[in-house]
C-alpha cells in the first residue's frame, strides 16, 4: 500500500538507480577503439576489447565477486548460524593466491589464441568438442541459478522500500537488459566503480554508527551470544569443534570453485596482461576486509532485537530501524546496484559459451565474429529473461538449491582448465570420465543430505564432516587419473607456455 511506502528512500534510491542507467547506457562509448578487433565482435561486446587495465579490473572482478546476494546472504547466515557462517573470509583469502598462481597463465592461454571462454581454452588444448561442450553446459547451468540469486537480493530491497508485486523488479531487470545488450562488458565495468564506492560507504558508516546507537561491540557480541545460546544447538560467536572441518573445507573447495565461474573468468580475459591479474590478486583482498565487516551486520541484528521475518530481512531491517530514511535509501540503492554488475557479467559470461561452445561448433561453424557478438547479444537477453522468470514463478529455495549444487559442479571443470596448464600427462577421455565422476557423485551426495554443502562420513565411530564438492573433486581427479593410467601413457597436449 502507499502508505507503507518510504518515500525518500525511495527517491534517493530510484536518483542513484537512473545514475548508473545513464553510466550503462554510455558506457558502449567508454574505453573503445583501444584494440585492432573493431566494434562489433564477440572481444569487443563480451570481453571488452580485453582493454582493461589494473583499477578497472580491480573493480570490475570485485564488483562481479561480492555481489548483492553476498550482502544479504552472508549477514543472514551469521544472524542465524554464528560464526560458521563466516566461512566466507577465510574463503576469500585463500582465492587470491590460487588468482596470483594460476588466472595469469589462463589469460595468456585464451590471449594467444583469443579464445574467450574456458571453454575455449580446454578445446584449444585438447582438441575434444565432447570436453568443451561438458565445461560449458557446466558454466552456463551453474551461472543461471547464481543470476536468479541477485534477482533475490534486489527483491529483498525493493520490498524494504514498501513496494509490492513483481513489477519494480522485472522493470529493473528490463534496463540491465537493455544497457548490456547495448554496451557488454564495459556497462558493468563502468558501472562497478559506483557500486564498489557506494558499498563501502555503506559499510563503514553501518559498522561504526550502529555498535554505537546499541551500546558498543562488547553489547552486540554479547546479545548475539545469547541469542544463540537460547538457540541451542552449534551457533555461537565462536567455531565449535565439530564445525572446524567443515569450516575449512568449504572455505577451500569454495576458493577452488570462485575463478571457474564464467563471470569470474569473464573478468579476468577481459585484462589487459598478465600483470594485471596479479596486481589484482595483491589488491583484492582488500574486499576480504570489507566482507567480514558485512558479515558483523548479522551480529548487530541481534542486538537491535529486530522483528526478522526471514534470515535475509536482516539487513534491511537493520538500515530501515536504525539510519534516518535518505541513508536507508543510499543503502539499498547501492545493494541493488549490486546485483546489477555481477548479474550483467554473468549473462554475458553464459552469453559467450553459448555463442562460442555451442552455436559455433554444433549450429554455425562459418559464424562471422560479427555474428558471434550478435546471438551473445541475444542469448543474454535469453538467459536474464530466465532468471526472472525463475524468481517470478518459482520458490527462492529452489534457486538456493540449484546454486549450491552449481558450486558442487563448477568445481569439477578444475582438472580440465587448470590441470592442462602445468602438465601434459591427462588427456581429454580421462578428463571427462573424472568430470562425470566428480558431478555424478557430489550431485548424489548432496541431494542425499537434503541439497546440503557438507557430508558426514562415519569412521572408527568417529563423524568427519567436509565439504561435498571438494569430496566430488578428489573423486575426479582420481578418476581421471585412473582413466588415464589404463589409457596409456601416450602424450596428450603439452602444458600450456608462460
Amino acid at each position: 500500500m502507499d502508505m507503507q511506502i518510504n518515500w525518500t528512500a525511495l527517491g534517493v534510491f530510484i536518483f542513484f538507480f537512473v545514475l548508473v542507467t545513464v553510466m550503462g547506457f554510455l558506457a558502449s562509448r567508454w574505453q573503445g577503439g583501444g584494440t585492432e578487433h573493431g566494434g562489433g565482435d564477440l572481444q569487443e561486446w563480451g570481453l571488452g576489447g580485453r582493454n582493461f587495465g589494473a583499477w578497472i579490473t580491480w573493480f570490475l572482478v570485485g564488483g562481479d565477486f561480492y555481489t548483492a546476494y553476498t550482502v544479504i546472504a552472508v549477514p543472514a547466515l551469521v544472524y542465524a548460524v554464528g560464526a560458521y557462517g563466516f566461512f566466507a573470509l577465510p574463503y576469500t583469502i585463500i582465492v587470491y593466491p590460487i588468482v596470483f598462481i594460476i588466472m595469469p597463465k589462463l589469460w595468456q592461454a585464451a590471449q594467444r589464441a583469443e579464445h574467450v571462454t574456458a571453454a575455449d581454452v580446454v578445446y584449444g588444448r585438447y582438441s575434444s568438442r565432447a570436453l568443451e561442450f561438458a565445461v560449458a553446459l557446466t558454466g552456463v547451468v551453474a551461472t543461471m541459478p547464481y543470476i536468479a540469486l541477485q534477482l533475490v537480493g534486489m527483491e529483498v530491497v525493493i520490498k524494504a522500500l514498501g513496494l509490492t508485486g513483481e513489477l519494480p523488479l522485472a522493470a529493473a531487470f528490463i534496463v540491465l537488459a537493455l544497457y548490456t545488450y547495448s554496451a557488454g562488458l564495459r556497462a558493468p565495468a563502468l558501472i562497478a566503480f559506483v557500486k564498489d564506492l557506494m558499498i563501502y560507504v555503506v559499510v563503514l558508516v553501518a559498522v561504526v554508527l550502529v555498535p554505537a546507537k546499541l551500546g558498543g561491540y562488547g553489547a552486540v557480541f554479547s546479545a548475539a551470544q545469547d541469542a544463540f545460546a537460547a538457540k541451542g544447538g552449534a551457533t555461537g560467536v565462536t567455531l565449535k569443534q565439530s564445525q572446524l572441518l567443515p569450516y575449512a573445507t568449504l572455505a577451500l573447495g569454495s576458493a577452488l570453485a570462485a575463478f571457474m565461474y564464467p563471470h569470474t573468468l569473464t573478468g579476468i580475459f577481459a585484462a589487459n596482461s598478465a600483470d594485471t591479474i596479479r596486481k589484482n590478486a595483491v589488491f583484492l583482498p582488500a574486499y576480504t576486509i570489507l566482507l567480514g565487516l558485512i558479515a558483523l551486520l548479522g551480529f548487530m541484528a541481534h542486538a537491535a532485537h529486530l522483528p526478522i521475518a526471514t534470515n535475509n530481512d536482516v539487513v534491511p531491517a537493520l538500515f530501515n530501524a536504525l539510519f534516518p530514511s535518505w541513508f536507508a535509501g543510499f543503502a539499498f540503492a547501492a545493494i541493488a546496484i549490486g546485483a546489477l554488475v555481477p548479474a550483467a557479467v554473468m549473462s554475458i559470461g553464459a552469453a559467450n559459451l553459448f555463442t562460442r561452445n555451442f552455436w559455433k561448433p554444433y549450429v554455425n561453424s562459418n559464424v562471422t565474429p560479427e555474428g558471434e557478438a550478435k546471438v551473445a547479444k541475444m542469448v543474454s537477453l535469453v538467459v536474464k529473461v530466465g532468471a526472472l522468470v525463475f524468481i517470478i514463478f518459482l520458490p527462492t529455495k529452489f534457486a538456493l538449491d540449484l546454486q549450491l549444487l552449481g558450486g558442487v559442479w563448477i568445481l569439477q571443470t578444475f582438472p580440465a582448465v587448470v590441470f592442462g596448464l602445468w602438465v601434459g600427462w591427462y588427456r581429454a577421455p580421462a578428463l571427462l570420465a573424472g568430470w562425470a565422476a566428480g558431478l555424478i557423485s557430489g550431485s548424489w551426495l548432496a541431494l542425499a543430505d537434503g541439497i546440503k554443502p557438507v557430508h558426514t562420513y562415519m569412521v572408527g565411530g568417529v563423524g568427519y564432516t567436509i565439504y561435498t564438492g571438494l569430496v566430488a573433486l578428489l573423486i575426479n581427479v582420481a578418476v581421471a587419473s585412473v582413466v588415464q593410467v589404463a589409457m596409456g601413457s601416450q602424450k596428450a597436449a603439452a602444458p600450456a607456455k608462460a
